[in-house]
């Protein structure tokens, strides 16, 4: 364990040349934005061209109604550990223009090459939804969530994060994909006259928004997972951490390539696939994913009581922190009483405590940085400036939330005796918010009752 001075500030950083100037943030933020912009641009002309104005508008009225719903979900499952909303804009930038315009590129240029050379368009349509767009969709795909393993590791700790990153990378991608497909489909009610729900845009509707608005995500969701167990493995074991992002990867074209290849299994095929395979592997990713999200609860409530008992937490703050409920009640009461700001700075406070326990859970394990110490001392102060806003919501929210003691059943004292007192709910038991008084400095040796603790220990 380390020593923490009452305000740690970072180690003098070695001298260096001044970097290139492609080594620059801005610039590399710059190149980045400008690829996403200009495949935007592109992947909108190609979809615009395909289903006219009018189609492109109607299939994107229509595509855009599962998004708010599918983003919430990912969001409420990242809610204990919240990864920063840049992470988020990119991935679903990411799916909806480079992506999607890799795969209408790639998967048009590979049909037209099998139509050519086998002389059959319709078993190169086949061939080419069956096994090359699974290939090429989810590599493309799977690229952001690459991207945000290898240049936002510190956001990338676990299963959950890399089932959000995917999920929100498939969601965009299934966005622009919905776009076209409803689209060419309105073009071709157009053409025929078909109206209402006998159409082809309302079959297309139902199948690709109402039945199955998660497909996508699905698939892509087995590389998060991959990418997320290799976050939790140690940085030596590198054939873990290349294999496991592999074997998710090429689930998710398996998975893929026989959502694809139902169609061409019969009448029934399609829902014979979406109820025997589709359903009961959403709902398994589902309770694995509630699952990830309850045991990181469960993690800040075993590694945040030693800093409590350090002095750097009051005593009922790893309760509260480890407790959803509890946090919501913490920053509800900090924005009654004292504003927005408050609210903020309580979030603010149990989003650094939550890095704090998954960061001392990785240093336990093995798997922390080089800067273990350094980033647990950037936490804790952290932590200690918000302190004086923080704690009173808190320990006020351990009081509601606390779990009510079981009272015993009446003993009635015989006469001439008296009765024992009734035994005092926790709640009641807890110093008032108005007593807690923060010490004028941060503890000095937080961690002297502990023996020293190597970080980097197997």
């Amino acid at each position: 364990m380390a020593t923490c001075p009452p305000y740690p500030t970072r180690p003098p950083a070695p001298q260096h040349r001044h970097p290139h100037w492609w080594q620059r943030a801005w610039v590399r933020y710059g190149a980045l934005v400008t690829l996403l912009a200009l495949s935007g641009l592109v992947i909108l002309a190609l979809v615009r061209e395909q289903t006219g104005t009018q189609g492109f508008l109607v299939g994107l009225g229509l595509a855009v109604l599962p998004v708010p719903l599918l983003i919430a979900a990912f969001r409420w499952l990242d809610r204990v550990d919240p990864g920063p909303w840049r992470n988020l804009l990119f991935s679903f930038a990411w799916g909806a223009c480079a992506a999607a315009l890799i795969a209408i590129v790639a998967n048009s240029f590979a049909t037209r090459w099998i139509a050519t050379a086998t002389a059959d368009p319709t078993g190169a349509d086949t061939l080419g939804a069956t096994l090359i767009a699974p290939v090429v969709e989810e590599s493309a795909k799977a690229a952001a969530v690459l991207l945000v393993f290898l240049f936002r590791r510190r956001n990338f700790t676990g299963i959950v994060d890399g089932v959000v990153i995917a999920g929100v990378t498939a969601t965009g991608f299934a966005f622009t994909e919905n776009i076209l497909y409803l689209g060419t489909a309105f073009g071709t009610d157009q053409l025929t006259g078909d109206r209402g729900i006998a159409s082809v845009t309302a079959a297309t509707f139902f199948v690709r928004v109402v039945l199955s608005p998660f497909a996508h995500p699905l698939f892509t969701v087995l590389t998060g997972i991959g990418f997320g167990v290799a976050a939790l493995s140690a940085d030596r074991r590198r054939l873990r951490r290349v294999l496991l992002p592999l074997a998710g990867l090429l689930l998710a074209m398996g998975m893929h390539a026989l959502w694809n290849g139902s169609a061409s299994l019969g009448e029934y095929g399609f829902f014979a696939v979406y109820g025997a395979f589709m359903v009961p592997v959403f709902g398994l990713l589902t309770w694995l994913a509630v699952w990830t999200r309850q045991r990181e609860l469960g993690v800040i409530r075993a590694e945040l009581p030693v800093y409590a008992v350090a002095g750097w937490l009051a005593p009922a703050e790893p309760f509260a922190l480890g407790s959803m409920r509890a946090r919501r009640v913490a920053r509800q009461h900090a924005r009654r009483h004292a504003g927005k700001r408050a609210a903020r700075t309580v979030a603010e406070y149990e989003a650094y405590a939550t890095s704090l326990a998954f960061l001392r859970q990785r240093g336990r394990r093995g798997r922390a940085g080089a800067d273990y110490v350094v980033r647990e001392r950037e936490l804790l102060t952290e932590l200690w400036r918000r302190r004086e806003t923080a704690r009173p919501a808190l320990d006020h929210a351990a009081r509601v939330t606390a779990p009510p003691v079981p009272v015993a059943a009446p003993h009635w004292p015989a006469y001439g005796t008296h009765a024992a007192p009734a035994p005092v709910p926790y709640a009641a038991q807890a110093p008032h918010v108005t007593a807690y008084a923060a010490p004028a400095h941060a503890p000095h040796s937080a961690y002297a009752a502990y023996p020293p603790y190597n970080p980097y220990r197997s």
